[in-house]
């Protein structure tokens, strides 16, 4: 992304905390982005969003009334909503997994825990533009394709998640047998970063 493609983006910020919207706001600026607008709520980004379509919206997490979970709800179950399908990075300073699944679920495109700053906010930005997703509506999610693009593996993660997949599929029986590797070895490869997960148990025995 060149500094003229960043200049040009229209950036809506919602934080109930003027401080941080002040922040935010000089972030951007300092990115060379001119077009920002600042917004209190979820409930006022909604109808803001609606008046001036942006090319991305900032969102933190806890707000009150509608806080930045419910807003990106609200945004994605209306396909009617001009800027149903934008943009959205939530930038909070609750970053446990359960925090990041619960933004992932809502339909949340990026996710910046704080402290913020102007490379991670310059990175995010860039991925949300150079790397579009697939929008997905569906009866379980709606929102960009959490997955990202397919990377091939160097050869020793490779070989690593192969056995992980092997030993995976042994654990579970007559459940998943051997024959489900390769596709544990697939989505594995190809799991976005954004999709968290604990990890598996270490497996004492070795598969041969």
């Amino acid at each position: 992304m060149s500094d003229q493609q960043i200049s040009d983006l229209c950036v809506l910020v919602v934080d109930d905390n003027d401080h941080m919207r002040r922040l935010l706001r000089s972030i951007l600026e300092s990115l060379g982005i001119r077009n920002i607008r600042d917004v209190e709520n979820g409930m006022v980004a909604l109808n803001e969003s609606r008046v001036n379509l942006p090319d991305v919206i900032i969102t933190d997490m806890m707000m009150s009334p509608v806080d930045g979970l419910e807003f990106s709800r609200m945004l994605r179950d209306d396909p009617t909503h001009p800027a149903t399908h934008v943009p959205v990075m939530m930038i909070t300073g609750f970053a446990e997994k359960h925090h990041v699944e619960a933004a992932r679920d809502a339909g949340v495109t990026e996710f910046l825990a704080k402290p913020v700053t102007a490379d991670g906010v310059r990175a995010r930005l860039r991925s949300v533009i150079e790397n579009p997703r697939q929008f997905i509506r569906s009866n379980s999610f709606v929102g960009h394709d959490r997955r990202r693009r397919q990377v091939p593996l160097p050869e020793d993660e490779k070989r690593r998640a192969e056995d992980s997949a092997a030993n995976l599929a042994f654990s579970k029986g007559n459940e998943r047998r051997f024959e489900d590797a390769p596709r544990l070895i697939e989505e594995r490869a190809t799991r976005a970063p954004f999709e968290t997960e604990a990890p598996e148990p270490r497996e004492l025995r070795v598969l041969r």
